[in-house]
């Protein structure tokens, strides 16, 4: 796996904007509406041939208007997996995402691509507007997939991996073991001045910055699927190790500033999923995962100027978590154009974690350093979809969730909650390839146990506090979506979305000038997003495609220390991305780039505001296929003007008195990518 800290989305709008170098005329045939589903486009596979997908991830990439999530992997399952499907599922574990399953299914193994808007019955859309569900044949077959990668910096720490994927596939019967190297990796990493100003704009540092972020991580994974006792049950198990490093040092005559971070983990997992059909109207499905990791990380800060070395300050974590859930629902088609879904979950989450902060040797006193949190929570759920007319489907449902959180070590506290989550979804599509959706519900945040336990950035000079008093955030959403598609691959989507926030959470002030995450109060989010893919073959650029994606978001909540009107933290207001793409099939070549023009972010804490700013971001990449079974892949990453702003302030009254603000200009380092993939 590689990972950008800031750009992870990029490489997914890239892939998502290449077309097939032809005239209209000559184009394969469009996905077509399901004449009794307006909201269900399928695409054959047919429609990719001309873009020699190597994989089903290649063709779900080429899909107009869909980008993958694999979700945000938090507590529970409900919320939070992606939005493919394989079959009608997920898969049997959260971390074996849909995209995973993709890369190791081969694309000559899709029967059809069906993009789902809105809802289809007997498809469990999870909170998304728009999901994936790939279609796989059924016959016998057995299939590799060799893929290796690496990322070379200018300057910077150079990172190689790969995986093989095999897979077997007997009747309805598969089997298969991937075996992965991979690596992780900042985009933002570099070097540069970093200048200190006190409250006057005075120089009072003038330093040379570096930075470098990299890790990895290998793991074996294995998959089986098979029928039995009238259903299906499929398992798969995982294990692997991992590490992260990062690395900041400030420099001038006589000063040298270090500061490390070193994290070593393993973790697993094991999932179970049983579907079978009780009659021909009335469907189960039972889920199981339990998934486990340990960590032990280590921050160290040291400072020496001229021949005087202050005091060391060191950050120590180690720990355990795991999380186990059992999930059960029954789907019932009352008639094709009504269909009934309910179930409940029941889950077990464990964070036990030991900290110790120490400057110059000796111990400093933390809130809950060490700490063991154990959560039992449970939800019943309960849903209705009714396609009211040929082009209008609703969608009604009700969630109630209870839990309890108990916290034991240096403090001893336990909650219990309960909340009532009601759904509401309304699918219009009043003319062919015209749609609107609109969304009401209630949704319910899922709480970071690591909050719990203190932690620290050294880096920043910021040590937190863990928080006891933690509430879940919970959101009223409102949000409406037209979607227009046109010239074939071309569309145009619009979103708004309004959330009432109760039970914000930010960070918090805390005695003995610490703070923690906790939460804030009352808060709103208002949201404008916008994707538009316009196919340039009638313009003369044959083949070719233009892009433009946005999300605006302007956030207010009330600051805990100063009491006035702020933003969220760490919500990008805005991040225009602007693509261009093409597939030239003499050539079998393919190639796109993205520029993104700016992007910023910031977060609040009671002693400082920290944050980014960055402009002027190019990705370029082209693959070249020379048969059906190789790929090869390149891609480079330019980007000039990247700037971190922090203002520490001299004290915590309302005023807050500014002591300095910092700024460290950074040159982030131009990286060359590649990647070579056979498949046999």
């Amino acid at each position: 796996m590689t990972k950008t800290i800031l750009l992870a989305t990029t490489a997914i709008l890239l892939s998502a904007g290449a077309v097939s170098a032809q005239t209209p005329s000559e184009q394969s045939a469009p996905p077509q509406a399901e004449a009794s589903q307006p909201g269900v486009l399928v695409f054959a596979p047919d429609y990719f041939a001309d873009q020699r997908p190597n994989t089903a991830l290649d063709m779900v990439q080429r899909v107009p208007g869909f980008s993958v999530s694999d979700g945000d992997g938090s507590r529970g399952f409900e919320g939070s997996v992606g939005n493919v499907l394989v079959n009608g599922s997920r898969p049997a574990s959260k971390n074996d995402t849909g995209s995973a399953v993709l890369s190791r299914t081969l694309a000559a193994q899709v029967e059809r691509i069906e993009l789902i808007r809105g809802g289809a019955p007997g498809i469990d859309m999870q909170g998304f507007s728009v999901v994936v569900n790939v279609i796989t044949r059924n016959e016998s077959s057995r299939q590799s997939i060799l893929t290796l990668n690496g990322s070379l910096f200018d300057g910077g720490q150079d990172l190689f991996g790969g995986s093989y994927q095999f897979t077997a596939k007997n009747g309805d019967t598969t089997w298969g073991v991937t075996l992965s190297d991979g690596i992780s990796m900042s985009d933002a990493d570099g070097v540069g001045p970093v200048i200190r100003r006190d409250g006057a704009g005075v120089i009072i540092r003038q330093e040379d910055y570096f930075n470098n972020q990299y890790g990895g991580g290998t793991s074996a994974r294995g998959n089986f699927a098979t029928p039995l006792m009238g259903g299906k049950i499929d398992l798969t198990a995982r294990y692997g190790v991992n590490d992260y490093h990062s690395i900041n040092l400030q420099t001038a005559p006589g000063v040298l500033r270090e500061n490390y971070y070193d994290n070593d983990g393993s973790s697993g997992e094991f999932g179970a999923v049983y579907t079978r059909p009780l009659s021909t109207r009335l469907n189960l499905e039972t889920r199981f995962i339990h998934q486990f990791n340990s960590f032990e990380g280590v921050s160290t800060s040291r400072t020496r100027i001229g021949a005087v070395d202050s005091p060391e300050q060191r950050f120590i974590g180690a720990g355990d978590s795991s999380e186990t859930i059992l999930r059960g629902t029954l789907r019932f088609e009352r008639s094709p154009n009504l269909t009934f879904e309910s179930g409940g979950e029941v889950a077990y989450n464990m964070l036990d974690t030991n900290q110790a902060f120490t400057v110059g040797g000796v111990p400093v006193v933390l809130p809950s350093a060490s700490v063991l949190v154990e959560e039992l929570r449970g939800e019943v759920f309960g849903k209705g979809t009714w396609r009211m007319r040929p082009n209008l489907t609703l969608e009604a449902g009700l969630r109630l969730e209870g839990s309890t959180i108990t916290q034991s070590g240096d403090a001893d506290q336990e909650k219990s909650f309960f909340f009532a989550k009601p759904r509401f979804q309304a699918t219009w599509t009043p003319r062919p390839n015209n749609q609107f959706v609109f969304r009401f519900e209630r949704e319910l945040g899922q709480l970071d146990f690591g909050d719990f336990a203190a932690s620290a950035d050294l880096d920043d000079d910021n040590v937190l506090g863990g928080n006891v008093d933690l509430e879940p955030e919970q959101r009223w959403i409102t949000e409406l979506t037209y979607e227009r598609r046109f010239w074939g691959d071309g569309i145009i989507s619009i979103g708004l979305r309004h959330d009432e926030i109760v039970d914000a959470i930010d960070v918090i002030p805390l005695d003995m000038g610490l703070s923690a995450v906790g939460n804030i109060g009352e808060g709103t989010l208002d949201q404008l997003a916008l994707n538009i893919l316009v196919p340039m073959d009638r313009v003369g650029f044959t083949g070719g495609r233009l892009g433009f994606r946005n999300t605006w978001n302007h956030t207010e909540v009330t600051d805990p220390t100063t009491g006035e009107t702020r933003g969220i933290s760490q919500v990008r207001p805005s991040q225009p991305v602007f693509t261009i793409a093409q597939d030239i099939t003499s050539w079998k070549l393919q190639w796109g780039g993205a520029y993104i023009l700016s992007l910023a972010q910031t977060g609040y804490d009671p002693d400082q505001t920290s944050g980014f700013r960055g402009a002027d971001y190019f990705e370029l990449w082209a693959e070249y296929k020379p048969t059906p079974t190789l790929s090869l892949r390149a891609q480079i990453n330019l980007w000039d003007d990247f700037e971190v702003e922090r203002t520490v302030y001299a004290n915590r009254t309302p005023a807050r008195p500014i002591a300095f603000v910092e700024n460290r200009y950074i040159d982030p380092r131009t990286f060359v990518s590649f990647r070579v993939r056979k498949t046999f």
